[in-house]
């Protein structure tokens, strides 16, 4: 055996140590802490914060604005990626910069900018004002932050697979007569479900969890207008520690839950970015 054979495993287990100490410094005890603190004072406390008004009426809006964005950015990406990997156009490369666009910009800023546009002295305020509807500091404020924030994931798992994949079967589906949603239903729609299903759960995950952008525009209304991620700095911010863990742990359920997922799809259908359908 060599000197630099002999050193290899030493090399490998230090390298190994540091990223399981790195997970569990940052990810394991962060975990552990969230519910130690939410079940402090014990079951009772903890059911309690859970079933107190304003935390259902956050997690009822949590669930609404997923529900609601969610198939939307469905719709949204799977349109952008068939546009960009099937199709040459002019400015194909300008639309594929504004998918990114989110990735690049604070949410914060784009919380600022639906305000700028539909708050009551934005461009749009006075027509607003003069037929009742109101956008910012409400529930579809709430929806179109979070679409924001929210629309790249799904395009962003499939642009990458259709190009891999190519047009060869469209093609030929096109030139046996199919129409195009019957070419969409049974050759392309197969040939991208994992990818589509791993870009939904990412999704989901990010829209569940915002926090800058529906910070700025829902007016931290209590019981009307908070997610959880705002319900949790409201009762962080009032020392109820234990409602607050108790909230955010829920949160932590669905990281995990998700994390769950995503590792089933990867190993059960041997996804990997761009490897679904294959």
């Amino acid at each position: 055996m060599t000197a630099a054979t002999a050193r290899r495993p030493v090399g490998s287990f230090a390298l190994l140590a540091l990223a399981l100490g790195f997970l569990v410094l940052f990810v394991l005890l962060p975990l552990v802490a969230v519910f130690a603190e939410a079940l402090a004072k014990g079951f009772g406390e903890y059911g309690a914060a859970l079933a107190h008004p304003d935390a259902i009426s956050a997690i009822r809006l949590t669930l609404t604005v997923a529900a609601i964005s969610v198939p939307l950015n469905i719709v949204f990406g799977i349109a952008a990626a068939w546009t960009i990997a099937k199709f040459d156009f002019p400015g194909k490369s300008v639309l594929t910069t504004f998918i990114d666009l989110p990735f690049s910009v604070s949410p914060v800023v784009a919380g600022l900018v639906y305000i700028l546009l539909f708050g009551m002295q934005g461009w749009f305020g006075p027509w607003l004002r003069e037929n009742d509807i109101q956008i910012i500091f409400a529930v579809p404020g709430i929806v179109l932050a979070t679409i924001f924030v929210t629309f790249p994931f799904v395009a962003r798992e499939l642009i990458p697979l259709m190009q891999e994949q190519g047009r060869d079967d469209e093609e030929a589906a096109l030139s046996l007569g199919a129409s195009g949603f019957q070419t969409f239903w049974r050759v392309t729609l197969p040939n991208i479900r994992w990818g589509l299903l791993y870009g939904v759960l990412l999704c989901n995950a990010r829209a569940m969890g915002e926090f800058g952008a529906v910070s700025v525009v829902s007016g931290h209304l209590r019981g009307l207008t908070n997610t959880m991620p705002l319900h949790v700095e409201i009762l962080y911010n009032e020392y109820n520690f234990v409602a607050a863990f108790a909230v955010a742990s829920l949160l932590a359920v669905l990281a995990l839950l998700t994390l769950v997922l995503k590792s089933l799809l990867e190993w059960r259908y041997g996804y990997n970015h761009g490897s679904a359908g294959h």
